[in-house]
């Protein structure tokens, strides 16, 4: 069972609030954060995806920039990265991430790209992609939590989240 959620992305003030404001709306009962590989740490989110997300209903503006620390990596039963580049960062400079560290866009086969400084269109195309990704995520945790309240016989182990959601692809090498 999922319980606690990452999001990561460079500065955490687009990407990952967005994700993370999107996530919260959609599952509220797992707890969910986000954080930066180099965040801009106190900042708050930038005001496009404030913006954006206030025409979803949903309110990020208390949101403030932290950086991704190995405290997090080990809590978080699953952590989503923005793109494949992150992951690997990820992978390599915390071993604890080994198991639960998917891409957002893996099941699509995309990235999402940094919209920083370049204007509405670019956060109005993240926004979206992150929208189908959460979309994605969050039915695919409604079917692995689904199957763990089928009783199962003592040869079929449990998998790993990250794999039972359907998201690891060799393609990541880590």
């Amino acid at each position: 069972m999922i319980h606690t959620v990452l999001f990561v992305c460079i500065g955490n003030i687009c990407r990952s609030p967005m994700a993370e404001g999107l996530f919260r709306r959609a599952l509220p009962a797992v707890q969910v954060c986000s954080a930066g590989i180099q965040a801009v740490v106190g900042a708050p989110a930038d005001p496009i995806a404030v913006a954006l997300l206030r025409e979803k209903g949903i309110d990020i503006g208390a949101h403030r920039a932290q950086n991704l620390s190995g405290w997090m990596v080990k809590e978080a039963d699953l952590i989503v990265t923005m793109d494949q580049e992150q992951a690997r960062t990820i992978a390599n400079a915390h071993p604890a991430s080994k198991g639960k560290l998917i891409r957002l866009g893996e099941a699509g086969c995309y990235d999402v790209p940094d919209p920083y400084q370049h204007g509405e269109a670019a956060f109005r195309h993240a926004c979206g992609l992150i929208t189908w990704g959460i979309d994605e995520l969050v039915g695919r945790i409604a079917m692995l939590e689904a199957s763990e309240t089928v009783p199962r016989h003592d040869t079929y182990p449990q998998i790993p989240a990250p794999k039972a959601l359907g998201f690891f692809r060799p393609s990541v090498s880590m």
